[in-house]
């Protein structure tokens, strides 16, 4: 059965598509790398559409940019993972220089399996949202 999360709503100190053009080239988010603990620098990898991680016991995930609606929307898919979801960004303006952004994942769960993960993906989206809203978006 189809599971939707979504985060709260975090207000960006940048402009929407600074923000839409940092998060739709998964290029740019190699910069996020110096942020992370150095055990886990090698754990990621890169490119302009996908991302892949080792995630303990988990193992890789890799997801994907299978679609862009400039400047509003990126929408991110599983290509690997033991459990499939999608995952969308959605950005809105609220004046030329901020913006507002909510993340939203679908995931077809059962109800044992949501019942075991729903509080730890909701807390995970929440997180990855501060980090989004905590970035730097100069061009």
């Amino acid at each position: 059965m189809d599971t939707k999360f979504e985060s709260s709503v975090r207000e960006i100190p940048y402009p929407q598509e600074a923000v839409y053009h940092r998060l739709s080239d998964l290029n740019l988010s190699e910069q996020v790398r110096d942020r992370l603990p150095e055990d886990k620098r090698e754990d990621i990898v890169f490119d302009s559409d996908s991302i892949t991680m080792n995630v303990p016991p988990v193992g890789n995930i890799s997801i994907r940019i299978c679609e862009r609606e400039e400047p509003k929307t990126i929408k991110y898919e599983t290509v690997s993972s033991p459990l499939p979801f999608n995952l969308w960004v959605q950005l809105l303006p609220v004046t030329e220089t901020v913006c507002k952004m909510r993340l939203t994942i679908k995931a077809d769960l059962n109800p044992f399996v949501k019942g075991m993960i729903s509080k730890p993906l909701q807390a995970g989206l929440e997180k990855l949202a501060d980090a989004i809203a905590a970035g730097s978006y100069d061009e």
